[in-house]
């Protein structure tokens, strides 16, 4: 019905981890979960300015450890540690734990949905046009080397008076696909006119399991991959099985691997292309005769005479004479 769900949540166990790691009892659990709630609420009020784009934290029972992603880490560490330092007794004095923090900096805020999402609502803040802030950041992320970019804003755009939402995108976003790497974010512009949501989806391509053989970028569709069959190319990955058999020929036009035919079987062989009408054509050549000459006459054929089927007269006394012949070697 046109719901939509967190695409990392919807990939946690598969491809992604919980941004959270601890474990407790049920009396404990709504304890520990608003303490994450208020650490994450204090560090995102605290360093808004510093490009934070995701905080992961792991839970002891006397320690917690907190991994900060920013675009921005000298604004987050300070000079010689002052900021991390403040953060630090900040977040021991809501929890009384041991409290240890990790500074991540993000190489590509381009390929980065939160970053990116916050970069359009500071424009839109600045009162840039909403069309220009979404067409830019979506050339510099597929200039990145994104696979695909959505971008979403809602709300009173351009001070209108009645609130709509426009989006762009570029590339795929496959979000059934549950082992495509979609990054979301989203964040609200605080405008004069009141709040614009901006919601940014990037596909960071497909993370396959261990021991995989990649195939190719360009081929990872299989309608890339029949595309390049017709074309004549190699086919990797899935579509390689299928011409992997003996004596199969690549498809013609998805109709199916085509078996070659084996000599002898059918026809009796490879024909010869044009041999029978070229012998046809040899036989009416020599029947009829050049322009302005008449026809050889034919010569009459001799046939062999027959022999009688009855004896000659002079072969029968022979026959005859054959038993006296035997009677006179008897005698002797």
């Amino acid at each position: 019905m046109g719901q939509k769900i967190h695409p990392g949540g919807l990939r946690v166990g598969v491809i992604h981890d919980w941004k959270s790691n601890w474990y407790t009892g049920t009396k404990e659990f709504p304890a520990y979960l608003l303490e994450d709630i208020k650490i994450r609420e204090h560090i995102y009020g605290k360093l808004a300015h510093a490009g934070l784009s995701d905080i992961l934290i792991r839970k002891d029972a006397q320690r917690i450890t907190i991994d900060i992603y920013t675009a921005r880490p000298g604004i987050v560490i300070g000079k010689s540690g002052v900021e991390v330092d403040a953060l630090r007794k900040d977040i021991h004095g809501m929890t009384n734990k041991a409290v240890h923090i990790n500074i991540n900096e993000i190489k590509r805020p381009e390929l980065d949905a939160k970053l990116v999402a916050q970069s359009i609502a500071e424009q839109l803040a600045n009162r840039v046009s909403f069309r220009r802030a979404m067409k830019r950041s979506l050339a510099s992320a597929m200039r990145s080397g994104a696979m695909g970019v959505k971008v979403q804003c809602g709300g009173r755009l351009g001070g209108g008076e009645m609130s709509r939402s426009e989006s762009y995108s570029e590339g795929r976003v496959p979000l059934h696909t549950i082992r495509a790497d979609i990054d979301y974010g989203f964040v609200e512009a605080k405008t004069t006119f009141g709040r614009i949501g901006v919601k940014v989806w990037i596909n960071k391509g497909e993370i396959m399991p261990e021991g995989y053989e990649g195939m190719a970028q360009k081929d990872a569709r299989l309608g890339d991959q029949d595309t390049a069959r017709r074309r004549g190319g190699t086919a990797e990955g899935l579509g390689a099985s299928r011409e992997g058999g003996r004596g199969r020929g690549p498809d013609r036009e998805g109709l199916g691997p085509v078996r070659q035919r084996k000599k002898g079987a059918g026809g009796g062989g490879p024909r010869r292309p044009g041999g029978r009408g070229r012998a046809r054509a040899q036989e009416s050549t020599e029947r009829t005769p050049p322009e302005g000459q008449a026809p050889p006459a034919e010569e009459p054929t001799q046939q062999p005479p027959t022999e009688p089927e009855t004896a000659t007269p002079a072969e029968a006394p022979a026959e005859e004479a054959k038993p006296d012949e035997a009677a006179e070697k008897g005698e002797s």
